[in-house]
């Protein structure tokens, strides 16, 4: 996926930036970069950070961005900020993005006399795709809203100026845009507590489509938001990092909460709850507590050596080397009937290694509790995943065992519902090919409940395939 910071300082904006932009290195694996504008202009940096944490690719770049108004990034996937220079003046931008109808819109661009670099994979980089449609219109305001209303997917972005920062948030609210602020400072961000620690305060959340502009003083709004917003609910299950929240809901609470429900649903014999780590262990917090079951830490996830961002773009890779992170506790899993909270299962290759792992160190059970329910449907709004199909999730495989290589979006709208009995069928299916004692998913209801705020709100396409 992805995340960004932007910071307008009545002195060096530096320090903030780069601390406050290193605070979103969990939402990407791959790029990362920053702009800034002071004395000299516009500078940038960009790194490839798929081996090396971000601090360590920028720490020596740091002197090179010198300036008082700047924007970073954390990307899964195309190098940004960029720079642009059009009708509209010189301007930095980076966007977190997913733009289904890309192909649509450079066609469209290139009857004119505009051009596109190709990345090293033949696409498209989306943001240059989006600054090509601000630069489509007459002023940079009309030009922000007009990409927001033409991207079939997801758009929020963050635009640097010689006299403030733009920040815009997707006209559906499907990724957050979060306002900070101290004396002679202003931020904007995707996860809100990246500037608690650099002495901000709360301001506010931006609404869906709402555009501003900031500088060290003060926030003008620019477009007001809208009325509709679908944001999406995984945020608070697992993308979104623990002391982050959105819509004032708190991502260690909401998955506490998720823990709770799931508890009161169950009537398991186990020994001990325990989470995958780290997206499984407030689910599992929560759990416990509720249940009376004692928390425990069978393995642990080893990271001074294995930073998020060392995972290859090699699905094979990938799995292996999470299998690599966890280390087995024996004296903790020998003998016991283990409960095991995990925030998902995508492909279900990890879990499984996981669950083979558990019982080779001596467990005698190992009961999963995923934190929500079964994925149906690959996402059409964020960058959340690497799978290329639909069939590469174990739940859509084992439907396609039971139903045929042709199922209605009717029939995958009864494996969806808890309470049919094909559900449990599909449920049971994925529980013996994963070798799993027992497997009982979060429903989507009290899923729901969880988070706390009006689920006409809340997307839900992943679970349900509906808009």
């Amino acid at each position: 996926m992805g995340g960004f910071f932007g910071v307008a300082s009545k002195e060096s904006c530096t320090f903030d930036l780069f601390f406050g932009t290193d605070y979103h290195s969990h939402l990407g694996t791959r790029r990362a970069g920053m702009a800034v504008y002071g004395e000299n202009g516009f500078s940038k940096e960009i790194h490839n950070i798929e081996n090396t944490p971000f601090r360590t690719k920028f720490d020596k770049e740091l002197a090179g961005l010198e300036g008082r108004y700047g924007i970073g990034c954390i990307s899964d996937y195309e190098a940004q900020p960029i720079l642009v220079r059009s009708h509209h003046g010189s301007f930095a931008i980076t966007t977190v993005s997913k733009i289904n109808n890309a192909d649509e819109i450079v066609a469209e661009i290139l009857k004119g006399s505009t051009h596109f670099f190709e990345m090293s994979n033949g696409e498209i980089n989306s943001t240059e795709l989006v600054a090509a449609l601000i630069n489509q219109k007459d002023n940079l305001i009309e030009g922000i809203q007009y990409a927001l209303d033409t991207v079939d997917g997801s758009l929020s972005m963050l635009i640097l100026t010689p006299v403030g920062i733009y920040a815009a948030r997707d006209k559906m609210g499907r990724t957050p845009v979060v306002l900070g602020k101290k004396e002679d400072a202003r931020c904007a961000c995707f996860e809100s507590f990246s500037y608690l620690n650099l002495g901000y305060e709360n301001d506010r959340e931006l609404g869906p489509g709402e555009i501003v502009v900031f500088d060290e003083k003060s926030c003008r709004t620019l477009v007001a938001p809208g009325g509709k917003m679908k944001i999406c609910t995984f945020l608070w299950v697992y993308y979104g990092y623990p002391s982050a929240s959105y819509e004032g809901v708190s991502v260690e609470k909401m998955r506490y909460n998720c823990g709770k429900l799931l508890a009161r649903r169950d009537n398991v014999d186990v020994d001990v709850v325990a989470g995958v780590p780290d997206s499984g262990t407030a689910h599992a917090i929560g759990y416990a507590n509720e249940s009376g079951i004692p928390f425990s830490r069978p393995f642990v996830k080893y990271t001074p050596t294995w930073p998020r961002s060392f995972m290859p773009t090699i699905q094979q890779k990938r799995d292996l080397i999470a299998h690599m992170k966890l280390i087995p506790v024996h004296d903790l899993i020998k003998d016991k009937k283990l409960l095991l909270i995990d925030d998902s299962i995508v492909r279900g290759t990890q879990l499984r290694e996981t669950t083979e792992f558990l019982y080779e160190s001596g467990a005698k059970e190992v009961h999963i509790r995923p934190a929500c329910p079964p994925l149906l449907f690959g996402c059409k709004y964020l960058n959340f995943s690497r799978s290329k199909s639909e069939m590469e999730l174990i739940a859509r495989r084992v439907i396609r065992e039971l139903e045929g290589e042709e199922v209605s979006k009717e029939v995958l709208q009864e494996y969806a519902d808890p309470d049919n009995p094909k559900y449990q069928k599909m449920v049971d299916k994925i529980c013996e090919k994963l070798n799993f004692t027992s497997l009982r998913y979060h429903r989507l209801d009290d899923m729901l409940e969880s988070v706390g705020i009006d689920p006409d709100k809340l997307c839900t396409y992943c679970w349900n395939g509906k808009e």
